[in-house]
């Protein structure tokens, strides 16, 4: 057997330093931040790096699609309206900001329960044990009641319910996103997975109305992506649903000849997951436009993001209503 000995690095070639390219500069590093200092120049002074830039490029690719009237959309789960942030995504929709909503369906029932009770969010554990999980009387009787009655005027689900909830006494439904977008009029869609979602486990749930609610808001939604040239894409909280979503609205959308290249996706999640990365970051842009991965809670990262676009277009004068 061959014995190896320690190579000798006497002969090491090398060169001089300031030669060498480097992906870190004395310009990119972090701005010390001054009490009493504004946000915007907080964001403007975080290390022009990975994803604090990823983060400004985001922010700026929001403002331009605004001032270019371009859209923004927003897909996402229902873990968003869990922790707290359907004030800040309605303000969004007020702004005009965000232009269109989609969802799953677990969203509409969280949605509701914020409007109707003022709370939401089961201990799922233990409603489990005692047979009890999901089955809350009136989020089963009204949210399945209402989706057959807009689905017999012909809307979809996310319409069905935005009309619903703004046209309730309830005391809260100024928290309701899909009432907003109802008032606003923005297209709000909702994506079923059927069996997936409580409202589905009560005798008033229809197959008929939920699958024919949803396919029509499928295609709203693929209306939607359709006209995303120049606009911006944002999955916030979802792993699977939405991006599967996007991915056949998009191909929808090109299959009918729709130009739609020069996107910004973005995902915010607590994890990459493989088909928000595959299917909202990797493939829709590979043919053109940019892709944003930014990793954290939701509770802390997106009215980060709010706030920051807010001041951008406060002070560039680009709100757009």
């Amino acid at each position: 057997m061959k014995k190896y000995r320690p190579l000798s690095l006497t002969r090491i070639k090398t060169y001089p330093l300031s030669n060498r390219k480097s992906k870190v500069k004395k310009d990119s590093l972090a701005a010390i931040y001054k009490k009493g200092d504004s946000l915007k120049n907080f964001v403007k002074g975080l290390p022009d790096i990975l994803a604090a830039r990823d983060f400004k490029a985001i922010v700026k690719a929001v403002a331009t699609a605004r001032a270019n009237k371009r859209p923004v959309v927003l897909g996402m789960g229902a873990h968003p309206i869990k922790v707290g942030l359907s004030p800040v995504i309605i303000d969004l929709m007020e702004k005009g900001i965000i232009t269109a909503v989609a969802t799953n369906g677990a969203s509409i029932i969280h949605d509701f329960e914020l409007s109707f009770v003022g709370r939401t969010s089961e201990d799922v554990a233990e409603q489990l044990c005692s047979g009890k999980f999901g089955m809350a009387k009136e989020t089963g009787n009204y949210l399945n009641a209402a989706i057959k009655k807009g689905v017999r005027k012909g809307l979809g689900i996310g319409q069905s319910i935005g009309e619903f909830i703004h046209n309730s006494n309830f005391k809260y439904k100024d928290l309701s996103i899909f009432a907003a977008g109802y008032r606003l009029g923005l297209p709000m869609s909702v994506h079923i997975a059927l069996g997936a979602d409580i409202i589905h486990m009560h005798p008033q749930a229809d197959g008929s109305a939920i699958g024919e609610g949803s396919i029509r808001d499928f295609r709203l939604f693929a209306s939607v992506v359709s006209d995303l040239e120049g606009g911006v894409y944002i999955n916030l909280g979802s792993a699977v649903i939405m991006p599967e979503v996007f991915l056949k609205a998009l191909t929808v959308a090109r299959n009918l000849g729709n130009k739609v290249e020069d996107i910004t996706t973005v995902n915010m999640d607590f994890i990459q997951h493989y088909r928000a990365k595959e299917n909202v970051l990797r493939r829709p842009t590979l043919m053109k436009g940019a892709s944003y991965a930014i990793t954290g809670h939701h509770e802390i990262m997106f009215p980060l993001l709010a706030a920051t676009v807010i001041e951008e277009m406060e002070t560039d004068g680009r709100h757009n209503r």
